[in-house]
């Protein structure tokens, strides 16, 4: 079976150094997808608009190289314990195939890009491939009182972002919202505690640079990507 590209996802996180860990933890970031041009037609989205949620099966285009080995360490659990790749969301997969849920804000028509879905909550970077979109059905897809296995036994705490005045002028109001919300999920490597070290994410057209001391992340510097 060959799968293809159906479309593009686009969003404000130009690396996968910074994406959420998960889809919906950030749920003030948006993006939306666009599709090839043989479903740019308005008959494909046909009723989405009824639906609040979203399945995007989506690749790890990040990626280099092949999955090793069965097992990985998982961010959750401090990067300190492997677990088998099948019981966990890693990245690092056979297939390299994602899945996110993620919440509609709406549809709408573009006279070049045809039907393009707009959402919040991704954990997709820009530019990843989309494989197919399905609705999420609550009767068949929600089971609240399901277990999560480790991540039920591993509490996790956002963490407070500080922002100086002049970093905060370079963003809109909802910019800067996301770039908060998706700071306080701490993007750096979980092995990784060194108060000292500095930071590069890129957002938008921006190169974010922060440091973490404690549960506290700070931004130093904002620059222009060139």
């Amino acid at each position: 079976m060959e799968v293809i590209p159906i479309g593009l996802f686009h969003s404000p996180l130009k690396s996968k150094f910074g994406i959420p860990r998960q889809s919906g933890l950030v749920s003030e970031l948006t993006g939306y997808v666009t599709f090839e041009p043989e479903y740019r037609q308005e008959e494909a989205v046909r009723g989405l608009e009824d639906f609040d949620f979203l399945w995007l099966i989506w690749g790890f285009s990040a990626n280099r190289g092949e999955a090793h080995g069965l097992t990985v360490r998982p961010p959750r659990l401090g990067g300190n314990k492997r677990m088998g790749v099948f019981a966990t969301r890693s990245p690092f997969r056979p297939n390299k195939l994602g899945l996110s849920c993620v919440r509609i804000d709406h549809v709408e028509m573009h006279p070049k890009w045809g039907p393009v879905i707009y959402v919040r909550g991704a954990d997709l970077m820009d530019g990843t491939p989309i494989y197919d979109v399905k609705p999420y059905v609550a009767y068949a897809d929600a089971h609240p009182e399901a277990r999560s296995g480790f991540v039920d036994q591993k509490d996790w705490e956002p963490l407070e972002v500080l922002v100086p005045e002049a970093c905060a002028r370079l963003f809109s109001e909802e910019e800067l919202a996301a770039l908060k919300a998706t700071l306080a999920q701490d993007p750096r490597p979980q092995y990784q505690d060194d108060p000292e070290r500095i930071y590069g994410m890129p957002y938008l057209d921006k190169d974010v640079r922060f440091r973490v001391k404690g549960h506290v992340l700070e931004i130093v510097e904002v620059k222009h990507l060139s």
